[in-house]
């Protein structure tokens, strides 16, 4: 597979890539009994999981997929928001990884009210699309919520147009806040739902 420098950089450091931590006060997804992840060891100290045999840190957490990870940052079921980082290869075109996070996750959330969702892609470094039915089926159980991407490499948004998975996701100008880091995670979700708001009128 060729790959350009930048992915290659990253595939160097992936170890060193840990999901966000400093919200871990607001939301916890081992400690949340309605997580799928809920009762994993807080502390995971070894190294066992690979993307391209390129090891990750342990943090990240596994949902089928053999070359995409992701971390569940914060859920809210009152207000239905979810804000989830992710890292790897988003791989429909051989691994069907779209079925995998719709199944795994996205299928575990949309009966708890979550409807709201925050993908963020900072450290996913390629993309490669096949159908797009599990986007309009996620994209339809969310009724009145959205979809929303930050962070993703620009060039994953041109795959993602390539593929019109930009009908189902919204993603691109203000919705790029490159400050989330900073601000608590329930602001994060108003300023996308604000910004949201203002996209769709």
């Amino acid at each position: 597979m060729a790959l350009s420098a930048k992915p290659q950089k990253l595939f160097r450091t992936m170890h060193e890539i840990e999901p966000y931590y400093r919200w871990l006060e607001f939301y916890h997804p081992y400690q949340d009994e309605q997580s799928p992840y809920h009762g994993e060891p807080e502390e995971k100290i070894y190294f066992t999981s690979a993307v391209y045999n390129y090891l990750i840190h342990p943090d990240w957490d596994s949902f089928g997929s053999e070359t995409l990870y992701i971390k569940i940052l914060y859920a809210n079921y009152d207000n239905g928001h979810m804000i989830m980082e992710m890292i790897g290869e988003w791989n429909d075109a051989l691994h069907n990884d779209i079925m995998y996070l719709k199944r795994e996750i996205i299928d575990h959330f949309l009966p708890l009210g979550i409807n709201k969702y925050i993908l963020i892609g900072e450290s996913v470094f390629n993309y490669h699309g096949n159908e797009t039915d599990y986007y309009e089926e996620w994209y339809s159980e969310v009724e009145d919520g959205w979809i929303v991407a930050m962070g993703f490499q620009e060039y994953v948004y041109k795959e993602w147009e390539r593929f019109h998975l930009d009908y189902y996701i919204h993603f691109g100008g203000t919705l790029e806040i490159d400050n989330w880091r900073t601000l608590k995670p329930a602001l994060v979700c108003e300023l996308v739902d604000k910004l949201i708001t203002r996209r769709l009128n």
